[in-house]
């Protein structure tokens, strides 16, 4: 598959659509315009990709729908040189907005087929992460923790405490909670022990997985 002027102006429009719901961000935005979304889904699904729809992807996983992944993008503030932790590489859509977003990625997987599929693709379009990790995304990555930023893109019954542990002060852990559906929130760490949470709406996401497989 190519990336044509097609995709190009598809990607724009998908740019206004997130704009009319809410996305300000111009970096978020800009990331939404330059990456080639419908290279990271099944080629059936390419007519579609610029939709704002989420998609199935290997292992029965899915592609978040882009206005997700711009709000928890714009929601987490990412600046140039963030040390950002992502549980649940995926696709690996979200993963290139952050390393578009200038961000040092560390990325964990826990479906084996897909940390093989992404980590052998987002090199080929040219986005490296600062790692690839194959394991289980609610112990985090203690031997490079603190993080500036945790982004969590799979739902969670409940909270890790080793992400919360592994925030800076003044760090941020974005997670949906819940089963069913999941409700966004949002962690800011203000001491060793004290958080703040803000609870940002109703998100759909497929379920965080514990042990790798």
């Amino acid at each position: 598959m190519k990336d044509t002027s097609k995709h190009q102006g598809l990607r724009n429009q998908l740019a206004t659509v997130l704009t009319a719901k809410g996305i300000v961000d111009a970096n978020v935005l800009n990331a939404i315009r330059k990456i080639p979304r419908h290279l990271f889904i099944d080629s059936s699904f390419e007519n579609h990709a610029y939709q704002d729809k989420a998609f199935p992807i290997a292992a029965e996983q899915t592609i978040s729908q882009p206005y997700t992944v711009a709000f928890q993008s714009q929601t987490l503030e990412i600046k140039g040189g963030d040390k950002v932790l992502e549980i649940g590489t995926g696709s690996g859509y979200q993963t290139a907005v952050l390393l578009e977003l200038k961000a040092e990625v560390y990325s964990i997987e826990r479906q084996q087929e897909l940390f093989k599929r992404t980590s052998l693709f987002l090199p080929k379009i040219g986005y490296k992460p600062k790692k690839f990790i194959f394991g289980d995304g609610y112990k985090g990555l203690k031997d490079q923790a603190p993080f500036d930023k945790i982004i969590v893109t799979a739902g969670a019954p409940f909270v890790p405490n080793p992400l919360l542990s592994q925030l800076k002060i003044g760090g941020k852990l974005l997670i949906p909670v819940g089963d069913k559906t999941q409700i966004m929130t949002l962690f800011i760490r203000k001491s060793a022990k004290e958080f703040e949470k803000h609870e940002l709406g109703d998100f759909s996401f497929v379920p965080m997985l514990e042990e790798k497989n």
